[in-house]
């Protein structure tokens, strides 16, 4: 099928067939850029023009367009990149003869490093759950994993009982574009993850909706990312008075908090699961003044050795 003479709509879904089955893109972003490149379909359609007729100068006027609704620069970002994205899919799969974005620039981002929690913060989150009660044995042992592995909340919801092992404190767990990684677990998670398993799991478990999730909800089924981000929300308000925290906040908390203990970048790398190093030095940043002890430690003429 040529799908530039077809039904545009046929080319979208097209297009998204092929990044579900071939970039293993989450449902999340399946659903952003269909949104993204079916508004732009219809700014071309409005036009009266075909997928063939149009040139760089008419996308870049469509980007144009959108600044006007005051987007934030990382909605805009997104939003060329899956225009660009669609137009390199009909290129490549030769439905167009030459690629109009590829003399339009990649909108440029401002990446904004979250906020570092103190280790007392961390502290007196993970000391916030009841671990007398099953929902809080449950609670316990999420919020030490997230910063005991520095998981994703997908990563952690996505986790099956078989993925822990208690006898050498590992998970396994799957990252983005199904890649396993084998994560070591400090021995006061592995033990609050295994306290759950004995007790808050069997009370939480149903013996009518059987699941091989490791962290259930309170009617037995698999736990959502939108069910952790409020719990850690909860809990966060609860024991330091801070809003705004997120499972990523306790992902960054992990790395920094790595980073400034004298791990290795790389290191961090492969436990964060990040293909790019460059996304861990951007998103893994020391403070000013751990950056200074670092020096002064360091260099030969820091005076760490006075």
């Amino acid at each position: 099928m040529n799908l530039i003479h077809a039904d545009k709509d046929k080319a979208l879904d097209s297009f998204i067939t092929y990044l579900r089955a071939e970039r293993n893109l989450s449902p999340h972003t399946l659903r952003a850029y269909r949104g993204d490149v079916g508004n732009f379909l219809a700014y071309v359609s409005r036009a009266k023009l075909g997928l063939d007729s149009l040139d760089h100068r008419f996308i870049r006027g469509y980007l144009a367009y959108l600044s006007h609704f005051n987007l934030a620069r990382s909605s805009l970002a997104r939003k060329t990149a899956a225009i660009r994205a669609f137009f390199d899919f009909l290129h490549r799969r030769h439905h167009l003869s030459s690629n109009p974005v590829a003399l339009v620039s990649p909108a440029k981002t401002i990446r904004r490093l979250p906020k570092v929690l103190k280790r007392s913060e961390i502290a007196a989150l993970l000391a916030a759950p009841d671990a007398e009660t099953s929902l809080g044995q449950r609670d316990q042992a999420i919020l030490e994993t997230l910063y005991g592995a520095g998981l994703r909340v997908s990563e952690l919801v996505g986790l099956d009982l078989e993925a822990f092992d208690p006898q050498i404190s590992e998970l396994r767990v799957i990252g983005k574009g199904d890649k396993e990684r084998l994560l070591p677990l400090n021995s006061i998670a592995a033990a609050a993850v295994s306290t759950y398993l004995h007790g808050g799991r069997e009370q939480l478990r149903s013996s009518v909706q059987a699941t091989s999730a490791l962290f259930l909800n309170n009617r037995g089924g698999r736990l959502t990312a939108g069910s952790v981000r409020r719990l850690v929300h909860r809990y966060m308000s609860r024991a330091a008075g801070i809003a705004g925290v997120t499972p990523h906040t306790i992902r960054h908390a992990f790395a920094t908090h790595l980073l400034e203990g004298g791990a290795d970048l790389r290191a961090v790398q492969e436990l964060l699961g990040h293909v790019d190093l460059s996304t861990t030095q951007i998103y893994t940043h020391l403070s000013k003044s751990e950056l200074r002890k670092t020096y002064v430690r360091a260099h030969p003429r820091g005076g760490g050795d006075r």
